[in-house]
């Protein structure tokens, strides 16, 4: 999942040379929506039962499409791509701080250590002392920030309708609310587009960025979400800026250094201890059920 997300910076950059921001994300929502309505029409998937279902896939559409998609764009716009990369460290914390205070996980001091030293990772990966936090980019900053905030709210709550209803007939609602909101905004920018005139690459990068980091990587993240906690979810967001980095000698011809591995090994440890301590965590839920005390 996180080396399909990890892609689109690189592919999304090539694209917002020529498209506008607001109608990349219409293009990115519409097509994904329609790729997973067609899935789910080839597939026999559970159909929503409640109609209060129905505004809490509202709400997560809100939180994970068109908040997360539209203020990391803007917020990126007036940013830096450094100080976009340190704000996300944000998100696993986020993601559980609410899970916690929902009451979907307990607090354990392994995986807050795990979040803290893979945290140190990303931010000594891409070497903080270029970041701007300057007033230029204050405004920038509020939005990715609030972005994070989005992004860990929604891997927080999704999980409960995932594991009743299935990774695939959440996601595809998701994205149908998504598209209603994402769509009209998005549309107004295109229609002053000459889209007729979009290259045959440029189309490409536009079904790429459809199919692999928005229709592959967020069923993947909500399949995961239907099996493990939101915590061990958001941890590996952390691997994405490695994931970069990975890239970078194969397509701009950079070199690894002993900074990028030093960085790796603490993202690796960190994710490592949190990944861990879930499963633990899970080991010890499951030994304490009656039936399993029964055996």
């Amino acid at each position: 999942m996180q080396i399909f997300f990890g892609t689109w910076p690189i592919v999304g950059k090539i694209a917002l040379r020529t498209l506008p921001s607001t109608g990349l994300v219409a293009l990115r929502v519409a097509g994904a929506t329609l790729a997973f309505l067609c899935l789910r029409r080839l597939t026999a998937r559970p159909r929503i039962t409640q109609r209060s279902d129905y505004a809490r896939l509202a709400l997560y559409s809100l939180l994970g499409v068109v908040l997360n998609q539209f203020l990391y764009v803007k917020g990126l716009a007036l940013s830096t791509v450094i100080n976009a990369t340190i704000l996300s460290t944000t998100i696993p914390i986020a993601a559980l701080l609410v899970s916690i205070l929902m009451g979907r996980e307990r607090p354990a001091p392994r995986i807050f250590i795990g979040m803290l030293v893979a945290a140190c990772g990303v931010v000594y990966l891409i070497n903080p002392a270029h970041a701007d936090f300057s007033r230029d980019t204050m405004i920038g900053n509020l939005l990715l920030i609030l972005n994070t905030l989005a992004y860990g709210a929604y891997i927080a709550v999704s999980q409960d309708l995932i594991k009743r209803y299935g990774a695939l007939t959440v996601i595809t609602w998701i994205f149908l609310f998504g598209s209603v909101a994402t769509l009209p905004v998005g549309g107004y920018y295109l229609a002053q587009t000459p889209l007729t005139h979009l290259s045959a690459s440029l189309w490409f990068a536009i079904a790429y960025i459809i199919l692999v980091p928005t229709v592959g990587a967020y069923y993947l993240n909500a399949w995961a979400l239907g099996r493990v906690a939101p915590s061990t979810v958001a941890i590996y967001i952390y691997l994405q800026p490695l994931i970069a980095f990975a890239f970078a000698p194969l397509l701009l011809g950079e070199r690894l250094n002993s900074r990028t591995w030093l960085a790796a090994l603490l993202i690796f440890a960190g994710v490592a201890l949190v990944t861990l301590a879930s499963r633990s965590r899970t080991v010890e839920e499951v030994s304490e059920r009656p039936e399993a005390l029964g055996h």
